[in-house]
C-alpha cells in the first residue's frame, strides 16, 4: 500500500492525498486513513504535543481536513504570481499567531496556529509555513503540479535546469507513452 506521507511536506503530501489514478480517488475515506496520515507524518511536526490524540480525530475533522486540502490543491494550482495572493488570502481567514523562533542563534518570525486550533487549522497553518519556507528559498516557481493527465499531484521541482513536468517517473512514463500512441495512431 503507498504510504500518504511521501515526501515529509505535509504541504504536499496533504494535496497529494487525491489520486485520479486509483478507482477511487479518495486517499482518506475515512478516520481510520486520516488517523494514519497522522501517524506518518504530522503527530510531532503540526500539532507538536497534539491537543488530541490521533486516535481521537473525529469525523467532522475528516471533512475539514478535506476542505484544506482542496483550499491547498486551488492555491497550487495557480500560476506563482497569483499563488502568493491565493496563500495571503488563505492566511487572512485563518486563525493564525505570529512566534519568534530561534534558529542557529537567528530569531526568524513564524507563523503558529492559534491555541485552539483544530486538527485542520493546524494543518493548514504548517502548510502555509512550509510554502512560504520554500518562498523565502527561492523555491516558489518550483512548485508545481504533475502535467501528467489525470495526475495533479505536487512536487517541488529539484532538477538542475528547473523544468522537470511530472512528480515521478511512474508518471512521466505514462504520459510519454500516450504521447508515442497518439503519434502512430491514424
Amino acid at each position: 500500500m503507498r504510504q500518504l506521507a511521501e515526501t515529509g511536506w505535509v504541504a504536499l503530501d496533504l494535496a497529494n492525498t487525491w489520486d485520479e489514478y486509483l478507482d477511487s480517488p479518495e486517499r482518506l475515506p475515512d478516520v481510520a486513513a486520516l488517523r494514519r496520515f497522522c501517524h506518518e507524518l504530522i503527530a510531532d511536526q503540526v500539532t507538536g504535543r497534539p491537543s488530541r490524540p490521533a486516535g481521537e480525530v473525529r469525523e467532522g475533522d475528516l471533512v475539514a481536513v478535506r476542505a484544506v486540502r482542496d483550499r491547498l490543491r486551488a492555491v497550487l494550482a495557480a500560476e506563482p504570481r497569483e499563488r502568493a495572493r491565493a496563500l495571503a488570502s488563505w492566511v487572512a481567514e485563518l486563525p493564525v499567531r505570529a512566534t519568534v523562533e530561534e534558529r542557529d542563534g537567528v530569531p526568524e518570525l513564524r507563523l503558529a496556529p492559534a491555541h485552539d486550533a483544530g486538527l485542520a487549522e493546524r494543518l493548514a497553518v504548517c502548510a502555509i509555513r512550509e510554502l512560504l519556507d520554500l518562498a523565502a528559498k527561492g523555491d516558489w516557481a518550483r512548485v508545481r503540479l504533475c502535467a501528467a493527465i489525470p495526475c495533479r499531484d505536487a512536487f517541488v521541482d529539484r532538477s538542475r535546469p528547473g523544468r522537470r513536468q511530472f512528480c515521478s517517473t511512474r508518471c512521466a512514463n505514462r504520459a510519454h507513452a500516450a504521447a508515442s500512441r497518439a503519434r502512430r495512431s491514424p
